[in-house]
């Protein structure tokens, strides 16, 4: 249910409706896609995606302490709560970003990436606390479906808000739409409630004494000590590291991609992110079972080639068609990478840890630096070379070093389908 709850943002916010509505309110005939930013020019789609990069980057600095002290005082919940507080506050706070407001709005972008980011490795740390590792698959795939579906019917409702803005009182569409945002966020913490009611409190009966910054501090050095000696889960972190660029950048930046490098306008983009999420939700059950059957590494290596593929067809492209068979593609391997990305981390911890946040730290900061690089360098190829699609050949070549990292990486559970690198 906190998928259900949080993915409202990374549809609605950061994949449909506002980068449509960031890229009409920064662009004009008399400046094109050059905005004004605190005095300095710059392509709006470099500006939003150098913003992203710069609230994964905080994430990446402070969540390895805030997970030790987490683990220290056994208090996750509490940081699960309080990131998404800020997450849904700030997409609230999108209700006032207006072409007068550009400074706003991306502080609205930053700390609303920060607080969906952040939330993550709390909330990801609850997988092996509340699944026994043979279920882990299928309950991580389960809560990414239930994301897909969930956001998917809150973007119908967003566009059917949007589209008949006049039935419901609404002046003109860009009142309808900031008032999405504003809905967005009541949607995220109000469903938001029902894991914090039903996820348990401070599992372990951790009762924290003395300084908790320094004991914080100690229990992530503890982990980070113990990676040492686990050779597979380091290859593993590598892996995720550099075909988790790829994954992410496509994810944040595929809607700027079709309008600026197609010309498509919301009425076919719209229908593209929807093919996506629908998909995406068979997706994940298919590598699941994918997973099931020949192994965690053999199902990501499978799903890596194919995104190999999309990405050098995506330098191809040049019509709607083409664009809507790349969505469904990415549809059908994107629900299942994340799911699987997580659930075989969780399967990498050692059985007798009790220090799940702090494993799941390294884990996320791994996700958050490889947002910051990836969305970073497509927009630097970008400013660099004029197009996106050079990025897209970026993209790709990170894919090809996480497959082949991944190679290196061997389940090693008792309990886990016995598997070498490629199944």
């Amino acid at each position: 249910m906190y998928d259900w709850a949080n993915s409202v943002y990374n549809l609605v916010i950061n994949t449909s409706i506002f980068p449509i509505y960031y890229d009409a309110i920064t662009s004009n005939e008399n400046n094109g896609h050059i905005v004004d930013f605190f005095g300095y020019e710059i392509v709006n789609s470099v500006l939003y995606s150098w913003a992203l990069a710069a609230s994964y980057l905080v994430s990446a600095a402070i969540l390895p302490l805030l997970s030790g002290i987490a683990d220290y005082t056994g208090e996750k919940k509490f940081y699960l709560k309080l990131f998404t507080l800020i997450g849904a506050l700030s997409c609230m706070g999108m209700y006032f970003f207006t072409e007068s407001s550009i400074e706003w709005g991306i502080a609205c972008v930053v700390f609303a990436s920060i607080g969906y980011s952040s939330s993550l490795v709390f909330y990801d740390a609850y997988l092996p606390e509340i699944a026994q590792e043979d279920r882990t698959d299928r309950i991580s795939a389960r809560g990414y479906s239930f994301g897909y579906g969930g956001s998917a019917l809150m973007l119908i409702a967003s566009l059917i808000l949007i589209m008949f803005y006049d039935k419901f009182g609404f002046p003109n569409e860009g009142m309808a739409t900031r008032t999405v945002f504003l809905l967005v966020g009541i949607w995220w913490l109000g469903f938001a409630q029902i894991p914090f009611r039903r996820l348990p409190d401070n599992i372990y009966n951790r009762k924290p004494s003395g300084d908790i910054l320094l004991n914080g501090y100690k229990e992530l050095r503890q982990v980070f000590l113990s990676l040492k000696h686990q050779r597979s889960m380091k290859f593993y972190l590598l892996a995720f590291f550099f075909f988790n660029m790829g994954v992410q950048t496509i994810m944040l930046l595929a809607t700027l991609f079709g309008t600026k490098e197609l010309g498509l306008g919301s009425g076919e983009l719209i229908p593209t992110i929807l093919i996506i999420q629908f998909v995406a939700i068979g997706g994940a059950t298919i590598f699941a079972k994918l997973s099931d059957n020949k192994g965690n590494i053999f199902a990501l290596l499978t799903m890596i080639v194919i995104w190999v593929g999309i990405c050098l067809y995506a330098y191809t492209i040049t019509s709607v068609y083409q664009f809507y068979a790349i969505a469904a593609t990415v549809g059908l391997v994107m629900g299942g990478i994340q799911a699987l990305s997580r659930a075989t981390f969780s399967k990498l911890i050692p059985l007798d840890s009790e220090d799940h946040t702090s494993y799941f730290s390294f884990f996320d900061v791994t996700y958050h630096l490889s947002v910051v690089l990836g969305t970073f360098s497509y927009g630097l190829v970008e400013q660099i070379t004029g197009s996106m699609r050079n990025s897209t050949l970026a993209l790709a070549s990170y894919f090809i070093l996480g497959f082949i990292l991944l190679k290196f990486v061997k389940m090693h559970h008792a309990n886990t389908k016995a598997e070498s690198s490629g199944g």
